[in-house]
């Protein structure tokens, strides 16, 4: 089953039959319903996945309130790039790692991840060329933090969700939403009725529309 996962969703890392062989013989395919907690900000790396279905939501935690802001999706044919960076320097993890929708990943244990990198450098190229797609995700993250008032950031939460998800239909709630922007429901909830005033969403129980995506 991992050689076809490697095959289906991380070609680069097939093409070189060592190191297909290599991620075969020392990793482990685990399931992961949704609301699990995976990877806890402040604890040191054990894993490094590869997800092969499902959605992974990475967040920062802030450390004297506890407020959480969602950073970006690890979806399938991806990995944890904080992860690995975190990994090589030997640090605790700076992020909180949650699963958003039932997950099947691909699970290489930490100290074989490390003598992969030292031995392949596919598998360098493949985490730089994620880190260079994530940091474009991360940058994106901070204009819309720093730069734009609560309206347009939560129009581009949603936006963003539904193209992650494949569906203009969010099924999900009020409270949700507030914990991934590190908001309260209350401003949350005001700021939904003004864009469905605005026709831009339609608001119904438990499900948003996205009326304009664009």
């Amino acid at each position: 089953m991992i050689a076809e996962a490697l095959d289906t969703y991380f070609p680069k890392l097939a093409t070189m039959p060592e190191l297909k062989a290599e991620l075969v013989a020392i990793s482990s395919v685990h399931k992961f319903n949704s609301g699990t907690v995976i990877l806890r900000q402040g604890s040191y790396i054990k894993v490094i996945p590869l997800v092969i279905s499902g959605l992974i939501k990475i967040f920062k935690e802030e450390p004297i309130h506890g407020n959480e802001v969602l950073l970006y999706y690890i979806k399938p044919g991806e990995s944890c790039v904080m992860s690995v960076t975190t990994l090589v320097r030997n640090e605790t993890s700076r992020v909180k790692a949650v699963i958003e929708e039932d997950s099947e990943v691909v699970i290489i244990p930490a100290d074989k991840a490390l003598k992969i990198a030292k031995a392949y450098p596919k598998w360098n190229e493949f985490i730089y060329d994620l880190f260079n797609f994530k940091f474009e995700e991360l940058i994106n993250v901070i204009e819309i933090l720093t730069f734009s008032n609560k309206d347009k950031r939560l129009l581009e939460y949603l936006k963003k969700e539904a193209q992650v998800k494949g569906d203009n239909i969010l099924r999900t709630t009020h409270k949700d939403i507030a914990y991934d922007l590190g908001s309260s429901r209350e401003v949350i909830s005001r700021l939904l009725k003004k864009l469905e005033q605005n026709g831009v969403i339609r608001l119904k129980q438990g499900v948003i529309e996205l009326l304009q995506i664009n």
